[in-house]
């Protein structure tokens, strides 16, 4: 069977992706630091190795002993990462690197491979590690990718807008799903029209192996939910999945005035952030309905201990934004 090395693969996505390989035959090994806990521990047939990919020379030797067929880079948050990694395994059948929809510096919807404009990246930005350059890091991650194609190495890009999902360590989606879980009445930033468009986790998995199977060598590929829907009808949704009815209250710049704004609350976007997936299901790819995927979802954040309440506005001043209105 062929083996794929996971550089990450024990949190959020990296653990929907081992199980997707896993899934469909594929050897998995592991490389990290091993700082978080492994979920595939006591799975046999899934092995470990230590290394700080920022190592090198650590890259290099994991890179000879484990000969893999492909590889995913799950954690290449800087250039250098991505440049380093497709030079120590320039010869494997495929390496994907995990970017990111922040990577598109122009707006436009939907935003589209090969038309929409990359976020510049000086050589500042390229080393830094705030969430402000974040997106440019990855455009230049990228750009390293497209160079190492043309230098003969099958390497592809998956470009995810925000991911949701089983452990999904975020806490954005938990915000929202922890309020219209335990709560009639919820504040909704604007008038339920902004619009962020999600990705579902096992389709983000599924994504990376399509793209390690079918993608073209110097090519990127969005993923995203196949559906976008507003922020109106996301909170339908969740209130549906979690087999609740919730009231929504809309409120403004005004309303929520002095004490929040608009972009205080998770997954509010001024303006609409809607990424094209048809490449990719021109690869064979699918995504999960929202039913499917939010059944998971509200499952696993049920068990967990997460209501992503350091990600928006604390319940007391949601409440006294409810009672003025």
């Amino acid at each position: 069977m062929p083996t794929v090395l996971c550089i990450g693969g024990t949190r959020f996505i990296g653990r929907a992706t081992v199980s997707e390989f896993r899934e469909h035959g594929y050897d998995v090994i592991l490389c990290n630091r091993g700082r978080h806990s492994n979920p595939f521990v006591d799975d046999p047939a899934i092995e470990h190795v230590t290394c700080d990919r920022r190592n090198d020379e650590q890259l290099r030797v994991v890179a000879d002993s484990v000969d893999p067929d492909v590889v995913l880079d799950l954690v290449a948050y800087y250039p250098r990462d991505v440049r380093v990694a497709t030079d120590v395994f320039d010869t494997v059948d495929a390496y994907v690197f995990v970017s990111s929809g922040d990577a598109y510096g122009e707006h436009r919807v939907p935003k589209r491979e090969g038309e929409a404009a990359l976020e510049p990246c000086t050589t500042e930005e390229a080393t830094d590690d705030t969430p402000e350059t974040y997106g440019k890091r990855k455009a230049e991650g990228d750009r390293e990718v497209f160079a190492a194609a043309e230098g003969g190495v099958r390497a592809m890009s998956v470009r995810p807008t925000i991911v949701y999902g089983p452990h999904d360590y975020t806490g954005r989606l938990d915000y929202w799903l922890a309020r219209v879980d335990n709560h009639d009445r919820v504040v909704v930033p604007g008038d339920g029209t902004s619009l962020h468009q999600l990705a579902y986790v096992g389709d983000v998995a599924s994504a990376l192996r399509v793209v390690a199977e079918e993608g073209q060598a110097g090519e990127a590929y969005n993923v995203g939910d196949r559906h976008a829907p507003a922020m109106a009808e996301l909170l339908e949704l969740l209130a549906a999945a979690c087999d609740r009815d919730v009231e929504t209250v809309y409120a403004g710049a005004r309303e929520l005035a002095p004490d929040l704004r608009l972009d205080d609350f998770p997954l509010y976007n001024d303006q609409p952030h809607l990424l094209s997936t048809e490449k990719l299901r021109g690869l064979g790819w699918e995504w999960t309905p929202h039913a499917t995927a939010l059944e998971a979802t509200v499952a696993e954040h049920r068990e967990s201990d997460r209501d992503g309440s350091d990600q928006g506005p604390r319940r007391d001043v949601e409440a006294d934004i409810l009672d003025r209105l």
